[in-house]
């Protein structure tokens, strides 16, 4: 039990069937021919060679499939990390460089031993740094920064990308009239293909008879049918030569040896960032993709599991030849709709690609970069997500602004800077909510022993009793705050003899918690009024009883309920009610 607790594949496997091996088996293949266009591409957009592409998602996606708690994510080169990778290696290296990818080999080994570390400690709450506005808004911002990156490979451009995306821009714009007129036609050929290929296509293919799952996957398969038709052009008639269009040039095949990345301590003080970045990021995307398909099929993941595999998947990647990886959204929903059931279609999945690596390398040397550069900005296109920015501005106008300022951040600063924001900004929101509490003057519903909010509600209420609920802990940031508007409201209520704080919505309560209630306790004394509490819970009335606050309550008591506070500090709830 323990070491399938450690190694979820052997669980996994416990009374596998043929129809289990099937649908693994199925899975693997499609996975397989979605994954080789994405992993070349992602490997160019990380600024590497083509080839990296596939060695990043041979032995990584092995180890998370023997490792990883969800049956069905599908790990390997994903775009924002291909992005973030590049972020943090250009002002270190010349892209495509040697130098360039054993930096790259050292910054997956980061990633992993942080992700390694972290899920060894039992630290899969760090998901929670990033709260969905600032994820929504760091993808939607992300993705555009991609397809910014990409314009020059669709325009036949040699445009040196900018430190921040701006700048970026800025390089198109003064190289646009240089652009290369069929290496644009290409690309828009190619995106013209990949766009047709889904609903259009998919529809058509139901029209046929095929069923809505059939479809859909064949659908999903079109980018590898547009890359390796490209291929075989490029290659028979030499579209490079005749046309100019540039391709992905030398290909070396075979697999790439194993070793260990060179230790150089002063890049690892300039990487460490990144991959804190690197790995917070990959791991929240990976732990929400694999949460969403794990829930369609009533399994769950183990967080700490996903952080100890995806640290193992990147070390791996960092002694073969990859760079950062995590799980990808797109691959994993074709894998779960494929059909896999276990981890066991991950490891078939690396197989067939080594095996593509070895038998039919030479012709990804024709692969058109443009044809490529379509491929991504297609694929991205769908993340840009601006109906969310709306549907959280709709529904809280504080959350549609933290999704904006996050897009916003990306765009100026770039992806690094873009996360370090994201973090801020969702503790500094988290912080403001907090730190002014809602707090609820409560009445009685006539005839029964629920208190409601008075400005909601039609409840009885009494002179000299001041009910008030608190709606968040108490802690050091709301702390002052709650005893001021506690104040305030007796202002309000000069008659009340009585205040009752409802402590049900008090899931806890620090020192300085501790010490706004005794200060309230003092200050309301002082002006011949008595502090009362109600419905506390019970590990904040042991934090209470621990530091000897019932007794310096006195006179004041603890009631088990608001209706118990009335009957004994009023008599007869219906008495003196009047209506708020």
């Amino acid at each position: 039990m323990k070491l399938a607790r450690h190694i979820p594949l052997i669980g996994h496997l416990r009374g596998y069937t043929r129809a289990d091996a099937a649908g693994d088996g199925v899975a693997a293949l499609v996975v397989t021919l979605m994954l080789i266009p994405q992993s070349l591409a992602y490997a160019l957009l990380a600024g590497l060679p083509a080839q990296y592409g596939l060695y990043a998602s041979i032995l990584p996606l092995a180890v998370y499939g023997v490792l990883g708690s969800s049956r069905v994510l599908s790990v390997g080169p994903v775009a924002v990390l291909a992005l973030m990778t590049a972020s943090a290696l250009q002002p270190l290296a010349a892209p495509g460089s040697p130098e360039y990818a054993g930096l790259a080999m050292l910054l997956a080994a980061l990633v992993g031993v942080i992700s390694l570390a972290l899920g060894l400690l039992r630290a899969g709450f760090v998901a929670s740094l990033l709260s969905h506005p600032v994820v929504a808004g760091f993808i939607t911002g992300s993705s555009l920064v991609i397809i910014l990156s990409q314009l020059k490979h669709v325009l036949g451009l040699r445009v040196a990308d900018g430190h921040f995306p701006w700048q970026t821009a800025a390089n198109l714009l003064a190289a646009l009239p240089q652009t290369h007129l069929w290496t644009l036609l290409a690309a828009a050929l190619a995106v013209t293909l990949l766009v047709l290929a889904r609903a259009p296509l998919r529809n058509l293919l139901r029209r046929t008879g095929l069923r809505e799952n059939t479809a859909l996957l064949l659908s999903r398969l079109a980018p590898a049918l547009v890359v390796g038709l490209s291929m075989l052009a490029a290659g028979l008639f030499g579209l490079d030569s005749a046309l100019g269009l540039r391709v992905v040039g030398e290909f070396p095949a075979g697999l790439p040896g194993l070793a260990l990345p060179a230790l150089d301590w002063g890049a690892i003080g300039s990487l460490l960032p990144a991959a804190l970045a690197i790995g917070l990021v990959g791991y929240v995307e990976s732990v929400s993709v694999g949460r969403t398909l794990g829930a369609r099929r009533g399994q769950r993941i183990d967080p700490n599991q996903e952080l100890a595999a995806l640290g193992a998947a990147n070390l791996a990647g960092a002694v073969s030849g990859g760079f950062p990886v995590s799980g990808g959204f797109s691959r994993s929903v074709v894998n779960h709709d494929a059909g896999a059931r276990t981890g066991l279609a991950s490891l078939l999945a690396a197989g067939l690609i080594a095996l593509v690596a070895l038998l039919a390398a030479r012709w990804f040397a024709f692969l058109p970069q443009a044809v490529l550069a379509a491929t991504v900005i297609v694929a991205v296109s769908t993340l840009v997500d601006l109906r969310e920015l709306q549907r959280l501005w709709r529904f809280r106008r504080a959350e549609g602004t933290l999704m904006a300022l996050t897009i916003l951040a990306v765009l100026a600063l770039g992806v690094e800077w873009g996360v370090a924001a994201g973090v801020v900004l969702s503790l500094a929101a988290f912080l403001a909510r907090a730190s002014r509490p809602h707090l609820a003057v409560v009445g009685r519903v006539a005839g029964t022993e629920h208190f409601r909010n008075v400005k909601r509600h039609n409840v009885q209420t009494w002179p000299s009793l001041l009910l008030v609920r608190v709606d968040e802990n108490l802690f050091f940031a709301n702390a002052q705050f709650v005893e001021d508007a506690l104040h305030a409201e007796l202002a309000d209520h000069p008659a009340a003899r009585h205040l009752v704080l409802i402590a049900s919505g008090v899931n806890g309560i620090d020192a300085s918690g501790l010490h706004a209630l005794g200060e309230l306790r003092r200050g309301l004394a002082s002006r011949g009024v008595t502090l009362h509490l109600a419905e506390v819970k019970g590990p904040v009335m042991d934090a209470l009883s621990r530091a000897g606050f019932e007794r310096e309550l006195a006179p004041g008591r603890v009631f088990l309920s608001t209706h118990q506070a009335v009957l004994a500090l009023q008599g007869d709830p219906g008495r003196e009610s009047a209506a708020a």
